[in-house]
């Protein structure tokens, strides 16, 4: 059976390269993934409507996907998704996504980690988020091939 899980990315800068990610012919049930104009349309509906839309999205799922690309961490919403993300005790899979194209066929620089900016406690201790979940990069890490694989290691870690 399929995982359910959510994507948090970058929107406006990575949508397409989140594409190549979602479209990578990987079983994963898949949410939190919208085409442009139904971001418009959330968007235009206010702060709220957003947040409502997160809502939505992330029930049902176990692992959050960041995928970071040059300005993700500093992202409003997606700081917002990592947070919501581990209050409802998702866990969370960073994955860089700045070396793939983008449909004008350009590869980007490296961003920050944003689970470098999250703790969570293991065994009674607080860590840094980024030392308790993994990140890959999507191309030299093959991330067609060990997708499903990465989700499923990033379920099965335990923390608070």
């Amino acid at each position: 059976m399929a995982r359910k899980v959510f994507f948090s990315f970058h929107y406006e800068r990575d949508a397409w390269r989140a594409g190549q990610v979602r479209n990578s012919n990987v079983t994963q049930e898949i949410k939190g993934y919208l085409d442009a104009a139904e971001w418009e349309e959330v968007k235009k509906k206010g702060d709220k409507s957003i947040k409502d839309w997160i809502a939505g999205q992330l029930k049902g799922t176990s692992v959050t996907v960041v995928l970071i690309g040059k300005e993700t961490s500093n992202r409003k919403w997606v700081k917002y998704e990592i947070e919501e993300s581990l209050e409802k005790g998702n866990k969370l899979l960073g994955i860089y996504i700045h070396r793939l194209k983008n449909q004008k066929g350009e590869k980007d620089t490296r961003g920050d980690n944003p689970l470098d900016n999250y703790y969570v406690e293991v065994d009674g201790k607080t860590k840094k988020a980024s030392n308790v979940f993994k990140t890959y990069f999507w191309d030299l890490d093959n991330g067609y091939e060990n997708f499903s694989d990465w989700i499923e290691e990033a379920a099965g870690i335990s923390y608070k």
